[in-house]
C-alpha cells in the first residue's frame, strides 16, 4: 500500500482557512484564492488535495460551491472533498462535477443506510469522514457528539466498499500537537479500509510516525504545518516516500 499526502484546503465564507479543534470561531485565514492554492500545492508536487466545505458541514448542504468549482478547473490533481453531502443528489452532483472522492461525515451515523448505498453505487468513489471526540464520533461540523466509538463506526462499514476512511481527532485537529498515531493504527488495524490521518500534524517526524506504524495507514491530510511553514511541501512529500 502507498502513502499518499493531502494538503488541507479548508473552505469558510469562500476562503481558505483553518480551524482549531473545529471550531469555526477559531479561524485563521491563509489565502483569499482557494484556486490559487490549489494550483500551488499542485505544483509542488502533491499528487491529491483535501477539500472541506466548512459553511457546509455545519449547514447540512454544500455553501462553497463556487470555490470548489474554482478548484477543480485550476488542477488536475484529483480531489477528495467533504462538507455537506447528506443525500445521493449531492454526491453525484460533485461526482459529476468532476469531484474524484467524496465523503461522507455525519450521515454515516444518522443515515447508513444512504452510506450503503452510495458505496455500491459509486465503488472507489465514497469515503467515510470518522471524526471523534475523546474516542466518540462527533457529527454536524463537529457540533454533536454522537453516542458511537470511531471504532464501532469503523467496523459497521467494514464490508461497506468505502474507498478510505478518514479519521481525524478532534482535539488535535489544527493545535500542531503531533498526530495520534496509536488511534489511528488501531483504527487501521479492525478494518480492511484504507485509513487517512487527519488532525494535529505537525511536521514530517508525524508523516514518518505514521508511515512505520504499518497497520494500513494510507496517508494523512497535513494542513497547518504546510500553511504555518513548519514543514515544506519538499519534506512532507520525501517523509511519505
Amino acid at each position: 500500500m502507498g502513502f499518499d499526502l493531502y494538503p488541507a484546503i479548508d473552505l469558510k465564507a469562500g476562503q481558505v482557512v483553518r480551524l482549531q479543534r473545529g471550531d469555526m470561531d477559531r479561524a485563521t485565514i491563509y489565502a483569499e484564492d482557494p484556486a490559487a492554492q490549489a494550483a500551488a500545492f499542485r505544483a509542488a508536487g502533491f499528487h491529491w488535495l483535501h477539500v472541506v466545505d466548512l459553511d457546509g458541514a455545519f449547514a447540512g448542504r454544500p455553501a462553497n460551491a463556487a470555490a470548489v468549482r474554482a478548484i477543480l478547473a485550476a488542477t488536475d490533481a484529483p480531489v477528495q472533498l467533504g462538507g455537506g453531502v447528506r443525500d445521493m443528489a449531492t454526491l453525484e452532483a460533485w461526482l459529476e462535477a468532476g469531484v474524484a472522492r467524496v465523503i461522507i461525515g455525519s450521515a454515516a451515523v444518522k443515515d447508513p443506510a444512504f452510506v450503503r448505498a452510495a458505496c455500491a453505487k459509486h465503488p472507489g468513489r465514497v469515503a467515510l469522514g470518522i471524526d471523534a471526540r475523546d474516542g466518540m464520533v462527533a457529527t454536524e461540523g463537529w457540533a454533536e457528539t454522537s453516542d458511537m466509538t470511531a471504532l464501532d463506526l469503523a467496523r459497521a462499514f467494514a464490508d461497506s466498499g468505502a474507498a478510505a476512511i478518514i479519521f481525524t481527532d478532534i482535539a488535535r485537529d489544527g493545535m500542531l500537537g503531533g498526530v495520534n498515531v496509536a488511534a489511528t493504527a488501531a483504527l487501521a488495524r479492525a478494518v480492511p479500509v484504507p485509513v487517512i490521518a487527519s488532525g494535529g500534524v505537525a511536521g514530517a517526524g508525524d508523516i514518518v510516525d505514521l508511515r512505520a506504524a504499518q497497520a494500513g495507514i494510507a496517508g494523512c491530510i497535513i494542513g497547518r504545518a504546510l500553511y504555518d511553514g513548519r514543514v515544506t511541501a519538499a519534506a512532507a512529500l520525501a517523509a511519505a516516500g
